[in-house]
């Protein structure tokens, strides 16, 4: 079956647009004949893609040619409501709109969608974008008008979140609130470590992620010179232990404000499942503790995926560089720590943003043979082999 190219060849290329996550680039290329729109991740592999217009009169059948010289392909004119050709597209009418959760894009001409890449596009099983120009389904796209009821408020609700975030205040309004939760749920903050995702998650000589130096539980203003941030932003709060509990929690703050991707393709009730914040209580130095969160705070921005309750993610390098110690290779996230030993974890529950509640997940650190495990036996049976060994969810006991 002939589908998009990965690699299109001799196009110019229209629009080049970085998502804020700066995980995906849509690009709009066009060749005197068609134009297409091609997703990619940041290092140039195409992961979705959809025609957008014929420029010029439009072949009976698809052009083999044109498809095995990598060209940009011209949808057959039964597919299309030009099959004369449409005036090529003017770069300064074009608009990109990027989803929320930044898996999915919307290609906008004067104000209008022209064509939407969602985040179930996947140039690997065959699944195209949404044109605008496009009637019924092909392999280059599927017609815009038979999803618009579905994909018109998506962006909508996309424009009406970026205009709030890039608003004045808007993150600092998100931070207090949840720097309130967390006060009624665990007491008074200690240390507070602002944007933490500025910080890299790989160094060049491998060595572990920094963390930055601890500060008061006070919101910084950004000095003028600081050069612009990839969101989504997250700060990390410390709870010192207190009279209640004889142990730190530190948790993120930020990743909620924002839906994860790719929740859609797994969960039919999307909201239930898009906002987490994470959180590991420990009796190790916060300073020590908290150097984990640089790597998972940004993750599933990063990664174009999403954390749900048991899943396990696996430490990026050696494990004598783990900042929650050198025995261990990864971590296990808990929606209910409780199923393992030790004290009963503190109710973060009854926060919510944007409608949806948001859910913590709790990080314990797991060896790379426990990690496996539960890949091949799933979570539940590895939380149940840790809770026989009297694994404690408390990171240091």
């Amino acid at each position: 079956m002939p589908v998009l190219r990965r690699t299109p060849r001799e196009a110019r290329v229209l629009l080049s647009d970085t998502s804020p996550y700066g995980s995906r680039v849509l690009d709009v290329e066009y060749d005197q004949v068609a134009t297409a729109a091609y997703l990619r991740t940041s290092d140039g592999e195409t992961v979705a893609a959809s025609w957008v217009a014929n420029h010029q009169e439009a072949p009976y059948h698809a052009d083999l040619a044109r498809l095995n010289a990598g060209l940009v392909p011209a949808l057959p004119s039964g597919r299309t409501k030009h099959p004369k050709g449409r005036p090529p597209l003017d770069p300064r009418t074009l608009e990109v709109v990027w989803f929320e959760e930044g898996d999915g894009v919307a290609l906008m001409e004067a104000g209008q969608p022209l064509c939407v890449i969602p985040g179930w596009s996947d140039m690997d099983r065959g699944i195209p974008g949404y044109a605008r120009e496009a009637i019924g389904r092909s392999p280059f796209a599927f017609a815009l008008d038979d999803e618009i009821d579905e994909l018109g408020p998506r962006i909508l609700q996309a424009e009406a979140f970026w205009s709030w975030r890039r608003g004045s205040g808007a993150w600092e309004a998100f931070q207090q609130s949840l720097l309130g939760h967390l006060l009624s749920r665990l007491g008074p903050g200690g240390y507070y470590w602002h944007d933490i995702g500025r910080q890299p998650s790989r160094t060049e000589n491998g060595s572990q992620p920094a963390t930055p130096a601890p500060r008061p539980a006070v919101p910084a203003t950004p000095a003028t010179t600081t050069p612009p941030r990839r969101e989504p932003v997250v700060g990390v709060s410390e709870r010192p232990a207190r009279g209640d509990r004889s142990y730190n929690v530190l948790s993120t703050v930020g990743m909620s404000c924002q839906r994860m991707p790719t929740v859609e393709l797994y969960e039919d009730n999307v909201g239930e499942h898009a906002r987490i914040e994470l959180a590991v209580a420990t009796t190790l130095p916060s300073v020590q503790a908290g150097r984990v969160f640089p790597w998972l705070a940004q993750y599933p921005w990063q990664a174009v995926t999403s954390f749900a309750p048991g899943d396990n993610v696996k430490w990026y390098h050696e494990a004598r560089t783990f900042p929650l110690g050198p025995k261990w290779e990864g971590v296990l996230l808990l929606d209910n720590p409780n199923r393992l030993e030790g004290p009963n974890a503190p109710d973060l529950t009854a926060f919510s943003f944007g409608g949806d509640p948001v859910q913590w997940l709790w990080i314990v650190p797991i060896t790379e043979a426990e990690r496996q495990y539960g890949k091949q036996e799933g979570p539940d049976a590895l939380i149940e082999r840790l809770a026989r060994q009297g694994r404690s969810w408390i990171v240091g006991e």
